[in-house]
């Protein structure tokens, strides 16, 4: 089976899309579909639905996307390694984040290791913790900084965090030095992220809370201007809300009885990565774990 028809078809289910992967592999949209179609010829069946708003694996497909993961990813291991035999250092490491506090110190670990390797090209992608360690074990990311999940990939923790609650500059309880996870069942609630597991929908499943919500959003920023705007309170991680409140438009109260949060990095085991992806897991780590 021809690896380059495989990734093909691998990046254009990634991004849900024949054209955004022609655009991102150097093809045009014409010649990727030929890649796709003569894939199609050589299994015997259809490995994509095709609709105006993109492209989705068949059933059949997903039988088989497993295999044709592995298959791309030694196919990448073994062309870098050529290239190493050449003198050359190519390759392509996917990173995710779920915290931006730690753009800084990424942004840096991936400019030094640029200018180290520059035929390495990086790509950057932001993402819930639970989006990402799905990213990894379907090996469509390399290296994520996040919260920790079981993914049976390595993991190097970094820091702790905790679960803190967003109120309404007037709320009744903003004087308090903490605030009793019980009341959220009282609350309108601000719901971040809806429909994903993140660090907030974890904690009130293992905590038995039932909150009533009233509104919902896909970030931070989102939720701080609901709350600033006396719609409800809002479950958000300490590290992510630190510093963004220049308005003071609520008041950040930690949660009583606390709750933890590990934050690290994941990765594949070092057996299980190309050559630049190993080299940058080393290159990052050391500059992240000195924070």
């Amino acid at each position: 089976m021809d690896t380059e028809k495989c990734y093909a078809l691998l990046r254009s289910i990634e991004l849900g899309s024949l054209s955004a992967a022609a655009q991102e592999l150097g093809y045009t949209v014409s010649g990727m579909s030929r890649l796709v179609l003569s894939l199609e010829d050589e299994l015997g069946f259809r490995l994509l639905n095709r609709s105006r708003s993109g492209v989705v694996p068949t059933r059949e497909c997903e039988l088989l996307l497993p295999a044709m993961r592995e298959l791309a990813r030694w196919a990448e291991s073994c062309r870098q390694l050529a290239g190493e035999v050449r003198g050359l250092e190519t390759g392509r490491i996917r990173v995710g984040m779920s915290y931006p506090a730690y753009y800084p110190a990424l942004g840096e670990a991936v400019s030094g290791f640029s200018r180290e390797h520059p035929g390495v090209e990086i790509a950057l992608f932001e993402g819930t913790s639970s989006v990402l360690a799905g990213a990894l074990e379907r090996r469509e990311a390399d290296f994520c900084v996040m919260s920790r999940r079981e993914t049976g990939c390595a993991w190097t923790p970094l820091t702790t965090d905790s679960l803190a609650v967003w109120l309404p500059a007037n709320h009744p309880l903003a004087h308090l030095a903490a605030y009793p996870a019980a009341e959220l069942e009282r609350e309108t609630y601000i719901d971040i992220s809806p429909g994903e597991e993140t660090d907030n929908s974890r904690f009130l499943a293992e905590r038995g809370i039932n909150v009533r919500r009233r509104a919902s959003t896909s970030d931070v920023y989102g939720a701080l201007s609901l709350v600033g705007a006396g719609l409800g309170v809002a479950l958000v991680n300490t590290l992510l809300a630190r510093g963004i409140d220049t308005g003071h438009r609520a008041v950040l109260l930690p949660l009583d009885p606390p709750y933890l949060v590990e934050i690290g990095a994941a990765y594949h085991p070092p057996e299980e990565q190309s050559p630049a992806a190993r080299r940058f897991t080393d290159y990052a780590l050391a500059r992240l774990s000195a924070l």
